[in-house]
């Protein structure tokens, strides 16, 4: 099925399915039915079942879900399935926190480097990782195979530096300012506006 064709809905449901079954990995459990995931999960059996069978199904009657088996097909679908190199724009509290989160190499995500337009302003580095100033980035850029920008800037500047970032060769945006990104249509832009799942969160304790 074209990834065009799947819904956002079960989309944003496919790295909730990763988390859960990797907790059930933890837990020395080989297989699992769509069921006892349902309960884990509390989405239903059926809603469970027809999400993957978009891809599938990966299940068999009777024997249910072979963990590992379908974590590494879901992460396929994900495109986890080959590493991918980050960098991080911005090395501002935001920036650094991202940078500090070491569970995203779990599923081979790797931060490389910040940049930031005063690197001298900041610590000179974050878990290791370099901090360089923005003039850097073509060189940096040029001898690294970076596939992902992480974007914690101001949201005033945040168009500018993607767009001179697309033109250096970058193509997957995790944007964190308070603004949507529109870019060509060979670049991906998931934009990530905190206040509205805070607001979501506000919503739902007073309903």
């Amino acid at each position: 099925m074209a990834a065009r064709s799947i819904s956002q809905a079960v989309i944003k449901r496919l790295p909730r399915y990763m988390r859960f079954l990797s907790e059930i990995q933890a837990e020395g459990i080989d297989r699992i039915s769509s069921k006892e995931l349902s309960e884990r999960m509390h989405v239903t059996a059926s809603q469970i079942r027809q999400d993957l069978n978009q891809f599938g199904g990966f299940g068999q009657q009777g024997y249910g879900y072979n963990v590992s088996k379908l974590i590494v097909e879901i992460g396929k679908i994900l495109g986890l399935d080959k590493p991918h190199n980050l960098i991080v724009v911005g090395a501002g509290n935001l920036g650094r926190a991202l940078a500090g989160y070491s569970n995203f190499e779990s599923r081979g995500l790797y931060i490389r480097a910040l940049f930031d337009a005063a690197p001298e302003n900041t610590v000179k580095d974050v878990r290791g990782l370099p901090v360089y100033g923005m003039d850097a980035l073509p060189g940096y850029l040029a001898t690294h195979n970076i596939d992902i920008a992480v974007l914690t800037i101001p949201k005033d500047n945040v168009r500018a530096v993607a767009y001179r970032l697309y033109e250096l060769g970058i193509r997957g945006f995790w944007n964190f300012a308070h603004i949507d990104l529109a870019l060509p249509e060979d670049a991906v832009a998931q934009n990530v506006h905190l206040s509205e799942s805070l607001m979501q969160l506000t919503y739902y304790m007073k309903h």
